[in-house]
C-alpha cells in the first residue's frame, strides 16, 4: 500500500489530499484550508501519524508550457525549469514553487512529482493553440496553453466509470465552474480545444477575473488611464468579472440569494450565463 499526499496550492487557499493506493484507492483526507501556510500540513498529517509515512507528494502545478506534458519526477533540472516559467504564470506558480521545496525539505527522500494543468491541453491542434501573430513571438512560446486540465481528466475518468468508455471517447464538453471557470471541448478522450489561453485569465467571465478582453481595453488603460501593468493585472485577475459587474461579491451563492434584490447581481448573473452558452455554442462547433 503507498500512501500519496496531494497539494493544490491556490493564491489564497490550500488544498490538501491523502490518499491509501493499492489494488484501489482509498482517500483518507481531503481538506481545503483559508491559507497557504504549510506549515499546517504538516501539523494535519502529524496529528493522524501520517506525517512520517508517505511515500510520495503529488503537486498541482498550473503551468508546464509546451515543455511538460504529463507527470514529471521533479529533481532539480525539473525545479530549475519550473522556475524558468514564472513569467509565464506569475501569479500562481511562486507559490507552487514554494511549495514543492518545503515538501522536499519536510520530508527528505518522499518522491516529489509535479501534475501539470497544461498538459492535457496539448492535443488541441495548432490553429487552435496559436495566436494570430508574427512568428517570432510564437517561436517565443506565447501559446494558447488552456488550463483545468487535471479538472478534465477527473471529469473523463468519471464519465467513463458512470457513463462508459463510449460515451467518454465522444464529442464532450467540459465545464469547470468555480472561483476560475473554463469550459473544454473534449473528442476522443483528447482536448480540441478551450477557453482559455495564454494564462489562467483568459476566456468565460469568473469569480474576480475578467475573461476575454478586447487587447485594446488593455492599451486604453495604460496610456490613457494611466494604470501601472501591475494595476492592469490587479483589475483583470482580482478585481473585474461577477465582483466587478455586481459591485458585491465574487461568490455566485451571494448573488444568486441577492438576485431578487438587486439589479446588478441580477445582471452579474445573467452576463454569466449568456457567455457561458456563447462558448458552449462555439465549442461544440469545433
Amino acid at each position: 500500500m503507498t500512501t500519496l499526499l496531494t497539494l493544490n496550492v491556490g493564491s489564497s487557499t490550500l488544498k490538501i489530499g491523502v490518499f491509501a493506493m493499492g489494488e484501489s484507492e482509498r482517500c483518507l483526507l481531503r481538506e481545503s484550508l483559508e491559507t497557504t501556510e504549510l506549515d499546517l500540513v504538516r501539523a494535519r498529517l502529524a496529528e493522524r501519524g501520517w506525517a512520517d509515512r508517505l511515500d510520495a507528494v503529488a503537486h498541482r502545478v498550473v503551468h508546464g508550457a509546451t515543455r511538460f506534458t504529463r507527470p514529471e519526477l521533479i529533481g532539480d533540472e525539473v525545479l530549475a525549469a519550473l522556475k524558468a516559467l514564472r513569467p509565464l504564470a506569475p501569479v500562481h506558480l511562486p507559490p507552487e514553487i514554494a511549495a514543492i521545496e518545503w515538501a522536499q525539505r519536510t520530508f527528505p527522500g518522499v518522491s516529489q512529482v509535479a501534475c501539470f494543468d497544461t498538459a492535457f491541453h496539448r492535443t488541441m491542434p495548432p490553429v487552435a493553440q496559436r495566436y494570430p501573430l508574427p512568428r517570432e513571438f510564437t517561436e517565443a512560446g506565447i501559446l494558447r496553453y488552456g488550463f483545468h486540465g487535471l479538472s478534465c481528466e477527473g471529469v473523463l475518468d468519471a464519465l467513463r466509470r458512470e457513463a462508459g468508455a463510449e460515451s467518454a471517447s465522444g464529442r464532450v464538453i467540459i465545464a469547470h465552474l468555480g472561483h476560475g471557470a473554463s469550459m473544454t471541448a473534449v473528442r476522443n478522450g483528447q482536448s480540441v480545444e478551450t477557453t482559455m489561453g495564454f494564462t489562467p485569465t483568459g476566456g468565460l467571465v469568473m469569480s474576480s477575473r475578467s475573461g476575454d478582453l478586447d487587447p485594446g481595453v488593455l492599451l486604453h488603460l495604460i496610456e490613457q488611464r494611466g494604470l501601472t501593468p501591475a494595476e492592469v493585472r490587479e483589475l483583470v485577475s482580482r478585481k473585474s468579472g461577477l465582483l466587478g459587474v455586481s459591485g458585491l461579491s465574487a461568490d455566485m451563492r451571494d448573488l444568486l440569494r441577492l438576485e431578487g434584490e438587486s439589479p446588478d447581481a441580477a445582471f452579474a448573473l445573467e452576463l454569466f450565463c449568456y457567455q457561458a452558452r456563447r462558448f458552449l455554442g462555439s465549442l461544440a462547433a469545433v
